[in-house]
Protein backbone atom coordinates (compact mmCIF):
# COMPACT_ATOMS: atom_id res chain seq x y z
CA UNK A 1 0.00 0.00 0.00
CA UNK A 2 1.81 3.00 -0.93
CA UNK A 3 2.16 5.92 1.39
CA UNK A 4 0.44 9.60 0.87
CA UNK A 5 3.01 12.25 0.46
CA UNK A 6 2.83 14.42 3.36
CA UNK A 7 2.13 18.59 2.79
CA UNK A 8 3.92 20.78 3.33
CA UNK A 9 2.68 23.32 6.47
CA UNK A 10 1.89 26.98 5.29
CA UNK A 11 3.00 28.16 8.51
CA UNK A 12 6.36 27.86 7.25
CA UNK A 13 5.73 29.96 4.47
CA UNK A 14 4.53 32.51 6.17
CA UNK A 15 7.57 32.79 8.39
CA UNK A 16 10.11 33.19 6.08
CA UNK A 17 8.04 36.01 4.73
CA UNK A 18 8.18 38.06 8.07
CA UNK A 19 11.84 37.18 8.23
CA UNK A 20 12.87 38.80 5.21
CA UNK A 21 10.36 41.84 5.80
CA UNK A 22 12.37 42.52 9.26
CA UNK A 23 15.70 42.51 7.44
CA UNK A 24 14.52 44.49 4.63
CA UNK A 25 13.09 46.73 7.46
CA UNK A 26 16.57 46.85 9.01
CA UNK A 27 18.12 48.12 5.97
CA UNK A 28 15.78 50.68 5.47
CA UNK A 29 16.44 51.95 8.92
CA UNK A 30 20.21 52.09 8.30
CA UNK A 31 19.95 53.47 5.35
CA UNK A 32 17.34 56.49 6.43
CA UNK A 33 20.30 56.70 9.60
CA UNK A 34 22.83 57.31 7.26
CA UNK A 35 21.14 60.14 5.71
CA UNK A 36 21.59 62.36 8.94
CA UNK A 37 25.13 61.67 9.30
CA UNK A 38 26.71 63.34 12.60
CA UNK A 39 29.43 65.01 10.33
CA UNK A 40 26.59 67.26 8.38
CA UNK A 41 25.12 68.43 12.25
CA UNK A 42 28.54 69.24 12.95
CA UNK A 43 29.60 71.32 9.73
CA UNK A 44 26.01 73.27 9.70
CA UNK A 45 26.90 74.61 13.28
CA UNK A 46 30.63 75.71 12.25
CA UNK A 47 28.72 77.87 9.75
CA UNK A 48 26.55 79.73 11.79
CA UNK A 49 29.24 80.31 14.12
CA UNK A 50 30.83 81.87 11.28
CA UNK A 51 27.82 84.24 10.51
CA UNK A 52 27.63 84.83 14.40
CA UNK A 53 30.93 85.91 14.46
CA UNK A 54 30.28 88.67 11.42
CA UNK A 55 27.22 89.87 12.58
CA UNK A 56 28.95 90.47 15.86
CA UNK A 57 31.95 92.48 14.24
CA UNK A 58 29.62 94.47 12.05
CA UNK A 59 27.91 95.40 14.96
CA UNK A 60 30.56 96.41 16.97
CA UNK A 61 31.73 98.75 13.49
CA UNK A 62 28.26 99.94 13.88
CA UNK A 63 28.46 101.03 17.88
CA UNK A 64 31.50 102.34 16.95
CA UNK A 65 30.17 104.69 14.08
CA UNK A 66 27.10 105.66 16.55
CA UNK A 67 29.93 107.23 19.00
CA UNK A 68 31.69 108.93 17.10
CA UNK A 69 28.84 110.55 15.50
CA UNK A 70 27.41 111.52 18.85
CA UNK A 71 30.63 112.95 19.82
CA UNK A 72 30.13 115.03 16.18
CA UNK A 73 27.15 116.34 17.08
CA UNK A 74 28.18 117.75 20.55
CA UNK A 75 30.97 119.23 19.04
CA UNK A 76 28.74 120.87 16.04
CA UNK A 77 25.98 121.38 18.77
CA UNK A 78 28.44 123.37 21.06
CA UNK A 79 29.65 125.55 17.43
CA UNK A 80 26.33 126.40 16.75
CA UNK A 81 25.10 127.62 20.43
CA UNK A 82 28.97 129.76 20.18
CA UNK A 83 27.33 130.81 16.87
CA UNK A 84 24.34 131.95 17.60
CA UNK A 85 25.91 133.34 20.88
CA UNK A 86 27.99 135.85 18.42
CA UNK A 87 25.12 136.32 15.89
CA UNK A 88 23.21 137.70 18.94
CA UNK A 89 26.34 140.02 19.78
CA UNK A 90 25.94 141.03 16.28
CA UNK A 91 22.55 141.91 16.67
CA UNK A 92 22.38 144.08 19.65
CA UNK A 93 25.78 146.20 17.95
CA UNK A 94 23.32 146.34 14.88
CA UNK A 95 20.71 147.91 16.45
CA UNK A 96 22.47 150.21 18.64
CA UNK A 97 24.23 151.76 14.78
CA UNK A 98 21.00 151.46 13.60
CA UNK A 99 19.93 153.86 16.43
CA UNK A 100 22.84 155.85 15.92
CA UNK A 101 22.09 155.98 12.39
CA UNK A 102 18.21 157.02 12.67
CA UNK A 103 19.42 160.13 14.89
CA UNK A 104 21.91 160.90 12.55
CA UNK A 105 19.14 161.24 9.74
CA UNK A 106 17.10 162.73 11.54
CA UNK A 107 19.79 165.43 12.26
CA UNK A 108 20.54 166.04 9.50
CA UNK A 109 17.25 166.41 8.01
CA UNK A 110 16.70 169.01 10.81
CA UNK A 111 20.14 170.72 9.04
CA UNK A 112 18.34 170.52 5.47
CA UNK A 113 15.24 171.75 6.90
CA UNK A 114 16.94 174.80 8.63
CA UNK A 115 18.98 175.04 5.11
CA UNK A 116 15.90 175.73 3.53
CA UNK A 117 15.30 178.15 5.68
CA UNK A 118 18.15 179.87 5.05
CA UNK A 119 17.49 179.85 1.63
CA UNK A 120 14.03 181.52 1.76
CA UNK A 121 15.55 183.96 4.10
CA UNK A 122 18.30 184.64 2.00
CA UNK A 123 15.94 185.32 -1.19
CA UNK A 124 13.56 187.43 1.04
CA UNK A 125 16.53 189.60 1.91
CA UNK A 126 17.42 190.05 -1.59
CA UNK A 127 13.74 191.01 -2.38
CA UNK A 128 13.93 193.20 0.45
CA UNK A 129 17.31 194.72 -1.10
CA UNK A 130 15.95 195.38 -4.07
CA UNK A 131 12.66 197.32 -2.23
CA UNK A 132 14.89 199.31 -0.40
CA UNK A 133 18.02 199.84 -2.88
CA UNK A 134 15.99 200.16 -5.87
CA UNK A 135 15.78 197.75 -8.91
CA UNK A 136 19.21 198.62 -9.88
CA UNK A 137 20.85 197.12 -7.24
CA UNK A 138 23.43 194.29 -7.77
CA UNK A 139 25.48 191.73 -5.85
CA UNK A 140 28.90 192.23 -6.09
CA UNK A 141 29.17 189.31 -8.34
CA UNK A 142 26.52 190.73 -10.67
CA UNK A 143 25.32 187.43 -11.49
CA UNK A 144 21.74 187.30 -10.46
CA UNK A 145 19.28 188.77 -8.20
CA UNK A 146 17.17 186.30 -6.75
CA UNK A 147 18.59 183.56 -8.15
CA UNK A 148 17.12 180.15 -5.30
CA UNK A 149 20.14 178.42 -4.37
CA UNK A 150 18.25 175.72 -2.97
CA UNK A 151 19.15 172.77 -5.60
CA UNK A 152 21.84 169.99 -4.67
CA UNK A 153 22.35 169.00 -8.63
CA UNK A 154 23.03 171.82 -11.51
CA UNK A 155 23.09 171.55 -15.50
CA UNK A 156 24.67 174.26 -17.40
CA UNK A 157 22.92 174.24 -21.09
CA UNK A 158 25.35 176.64 -22.93
CA UNK A 159 24.52 178.72 -26.33
CA UNK A 160 27.91 177.74 -28.14
CA UNK A 161 27.15 179.55 -31.29
CA UNK A 162 29.37 181.66 -33.29
CA UNK A 163 27.87 184.86 -31.57
CA UNK A 164 28.15 183.65 -28.43
CA UNK A 165 31.88 182.47 -29.31
CA UNK A 166 33.11 185.97 -30.54
CA UNK A 167 31.41 188.40 -28.29
CA UNK A 168 30.00 186.70 -24.69
CA UNK A 169 32.14 183.85 -24.11
CA UNK A 170 34.43 184.98 -21.66
CA UNK A 171 31.58 186.38 -19.64
CA UNK A 172 29.90 182.92 -20.04
CA UNK A 173 33.07 181.86 -18.46
CA UNK A 174 33.02 183.87 -15.62
CA UNK A 175 29.18 183.57 -15.30
CA UNK A 176 29.24 179.55 -15.11
CA UNK A 177 32.16 180.48 -12.14
CA UNK A 178 30.41 182.76 -10.26
CA UNK A 179 27.07 180.15 -10.54
CA UNK A 180 29.24 177.07 -9.11
CA UNK A 181 30.72 180.00 -6.26
CA UNK A 182 27.48 180.39 -4.73
CA UNK A 183 26.97 176.66 -4.45
CA UNK A 184 29.77 175.77 -2.44
CA UNK A 185 29.00 171.79 -2.41
CA UNK A 186 26.92 169.75 -4.64
CA UNK A 187 25.60 166.40 -5.28
CA UNK A 188 26.28 166.68 -8.82
CA UNK A 189 27.25 168.60 -11.87
CA UNK A 190 26.45 168.39 -15.35
CA UNK A 191 27.45 170.50 -18.96
CA UNK A 192 26.04 170.55 -22.27
CA UNK A 193 25.41 172.93 -25.09
CA UNK A 194 21.81 174.10 -26.00
CA UNK A 195 21.93 170.58 -28.39
CA UNK A 196 22.31 168.82 -25.65
CA UNK A 197 26.08 167.85 -26.54
CA UNK A 198 27.85 166.80 -23.22
CA UNK A 199 31.08 168.58 -22.34
CA UNK A 200 32.63 165.46 -21.24
CA UNK A 201 31.19 162.29 -23.50
CA UNK A 202 32.21 160.09 -20.94
CA UNK A 203 30.10 160.89 -17.88
CA UNK A 204 26.62 160.94 -20.86
CA UNK A 205 23.77 159.98 -18.92
CA UNK A 206 25.22 160.46 -15.02
CA UNK A 207 26.49 163.44 -12.96
CA UNK A 208 29.79 164.56 -12.29
CA UNK A 209 31.23 164.21 -8.99
CA UNK A 210 31.64 167.76 -6.80
CA UNK A 211 34.86 168.94 -6.39
CA UNK A 212 37.37 171.75 -6.78
CA UNK A 213 39.54 170.20 -9.44
CA UNK A 214 36.25 168.66 -11.25
CA UNK A 215 35.22 172.45 -11.03
CA UNK A 216 38.73 173.65 -12.37
CA UNK A 217 38.05 171.38 -14.70
CA UNK A 218 34.70 172.42 -16.22
CA UNK A 219 35.83 175.99 -16.12
CA UNK A 220 39.57 175.03 -18.34
CA UNK A 221 37.58 172.73 -20.94
CA UNK A 222 34.86 175.66 -20.97
CA UNK A 223 37.53 178.19 -22.69
CA UNK A 224 38.14 176.05 -25.74
CA UNK A 225 34.75 174.22 -26.06
CA UNK A 226 32.80 175.16 -29.28
CA UNK A 227 30.62 172.43 -30.85
CA UNK A 228 27.77 173.05 -32.99
CA UNK A 229 24.94 175.26 -31.91
CA UNK A 230 21.81 176.22 -33.82
CA UNK A 231 21.29 179.15 -30.94
CA UNK A 232 17.94 177.20 -29.44
CA UNK A 233 18.21 175.96 -26.22
CA UNK A 234 14.57 173.89 -26.68
CA UNK A 235 17.29 170.49 -27.43
CA UNK A 236 19.38 170.82 -24.21
CA UNK A 237 16.49 171.56 -21.89
CA UNK A 238 14.46 168.09 -23.35
CA UNK A 239 17.46 166.30 -23.00
CA UNK A 240 18.45 167.62 -19.24
CA UNK A 241 14.61 166.89 -18.12
CA UNK A 242 14.49 163.44 -20.13
CA UNK A 243 18.02 161.98 -18.69
CA UNK A 244 18.29 163.65 -15.35
CA UNK A 245 15.09 164.41 -13.59
CA UNK A 246 14.55 162.20 -10.43
CA UNK A 247 11.60 163.07 -7.82
CA UNK A 248 14.36 162.64 -5.15
CA UNK A 249 16.96 165.39 -6.31
CA UNK A 250 16.57 169.29 -6.42
CA UNK A 251 17.45 170.10 -9.86
CA UNK A 252 18.20 173.29 -11.21
CA UNK A 253 18.66 173.98 -15.09
CA UNK A 254 21.27 176.95 -16.01
CA UNK A 255 20.27 177.92 -19.90
CA UNK A 256 22.94 180.67 -20.93
CA UNK A 257 22.18 182.12 -24.46
CA UNK A 258 22.33 185.03 -26.32
CA UNK A 259 19.62 184.56 -29.30
CA UNK A 260 16.78 182.29 -30.40
CA UNK A 261 16.26 180.97 -33.98
CA UNK A 262 13.29 179.14 -33.96
CA UNK A 263 9.74 180.92 -34.58
CA UNK A 264 7.48 179.80 -32.16
CA UNK A 265 7.77 180.64 -28.17
CA UNK A 266 4.37 179.48 -27.71
CA UNK A 267 5.16 175.85 -28.76
CA UNK A 268 8.55 175.03 -27.14
CA UNK A 269 6.73 176.82 -23.97
CA UNK A 270 4.19 173.97 -24.12
CA UNK A 271 7.35 171.34 -24.78
CA UNK A 272 8.47 172.10 -21.78
CA UNK A 273 5.22 172.27 -20.15
CA UNK A 274 4.74 168.74 -20.75
CA UNK A 275 7.75 167.63 -19.94
CA UNK A 276 8.42 169.32 -16.72
CA UNK A 277 5.55 169.16 -14.75
CA UNK A 278 4.23 169.79 -11.65
CA UNK A 279 3.22 167.73 -8.97
CA UNK A 280 0.27 168.35 -6.23
CA UNK A 281 1.78 170.86 -4.43
CA UNK A 282 2.93 173.02 -7.68
CA UNK A 283 6.43 172.33 -7.72
CA UNK A 284 8.08 171.47 -11.06
CA UNK A 285 10.62 168.54 -11.56
CA UNK A 286 13.45 171.03 -11.78
CA UNK A 287 13.94 174.63 -12.09
CA UNK A 288 14.81 176.10 -15.12
CA UNK A 289 16.91 179.59 -14.47
CA UNK A 290 18.27 181.68 -17.87
CA UNK A 291 20.74 184.35 -18.10
CA UNK A 292 20.64 186.12 -21.34
CA UNK A 293 23.91 187.69 -22.86
CA UNK A 294 24.28 191.03 -24.47
CA UNK A 295 25.58 190.73 -27.73
CA UNK A 296 23.34 192.32 -30.02
CA UNK A 297 22.93 195.06 -27.55
CA UNK A 298 23.83 197.87 -29.73
CA UNK A 299 21.93 196.00 -32.89
CA UNK A 300 18.74 194.08 -31.29
CA UNK A 301 16.94 191.93 -33.41
CA UNK A 302 14.12 189.36 -33.28
CA UNK A 303 15.95 186.62 -32.41
CA UNK A 304 17.07 188.86 -29.09
CA UNK A 305 13.34 190.01 -28.20
CA UNK A 306 12.71 185.94 -28.78
CA UNK A 307 14.83 184.42 -26.92
CA UNK A 308 14.73 187.15 -23.61
CA UNK A 309 11.06 186.49 -23.96
CA UNK A 310 11.05 182.59 -24.39
CA UNK A 311 13.26 182.35 -21.27
CA UNK A 312 11.33 184.48 -19.14
CA UNK A 313 7.81 182.96 -20.06
CA UNK A 314 10.11 179.51 -19.01
CA UNK A 315 11.81 181.04 -15.85
CA UNK A 316 8.54 182.37 -14.75
CA UNK A 317 6.97 178.62 -15.16
CA UNK A 318 9.52 176.81 -13.77
CA UNK A 319 10.23 178.08 -10.70
CA UNK A 320 13.03 180.05 -11.88
CA UNK A 321 14.61 183.10 -13.11
CA UNK A 322 15.63 185.16 -15.81
CA UNK A 323 18.05 187.58 -15.96
CA UNK A 324 19.21 189.75 -18.66
CA UNK A 325 22.55 190.96 -18.68
CA UNK A 326 22.87 194.71 -20.00
CA UNK A 327 26.93 195.43 -20.19
CA UNK A 328 29.82 193.48 -21.09
CA UNK A 329 32.20 192.76 -17.99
Amino acid sequence: MARGRREVAEFSVSFLDVICCGFGAVILLLMVTRILEPQLLEASQVDLSEQVAAREAALFEIRGQIKELRRQMVEESNDLEAELTQLAALQTELEAVLGRFDTLSESQQEISQENLQLAAARQSLTDEMERLLGLDFRRDSGLVGGITVDSEYIIFIIDTSGSMQSAAWNQAVRKVSETLAIYPQVKGIQVMNDMGDYMFPRFRGQWIDDSQQRRNEIISRLRTWAPFSNSSPVEGIRAAIQTFYDPDKRISLYVFGDDYTGDSIESVVEAVDRLNTADDSGRRLVRIHAVGFPVYIDRPNARVYRFAALMRELAYRNDGTFVGLTEYQ
